[in-house]
């Protein structure tokens, strides 16, 4: 039984794994992060040139 929780203990193969998770999910936050910040300024770009679309002399 000692052996086996030695040799568990030692075994680091599903460490990687959650490593590898864990950095896919803070990219997956960062990017979210970004593209919303992205969005909203676009967004607001939008928004601007909508409302002097009307004011603008037609040729």
């Amino acid at each position: 039984m000692s052996k086996f929780i030695a040799r568990f203990a030692k075994d680091e193969s599903g460490a990687t794994a959650i490593e590898y998770g864990l950095i896919a999910a803070l990219v997956a936050v960062v990017l979210v992060t970004a593209l919303t910040a992205m969005g909203n300024k676009l967004s607001g770009t939008f928004q601007t040139v909508s409302s002097k679309l009307p004011a603008a002399p037609a040729s």
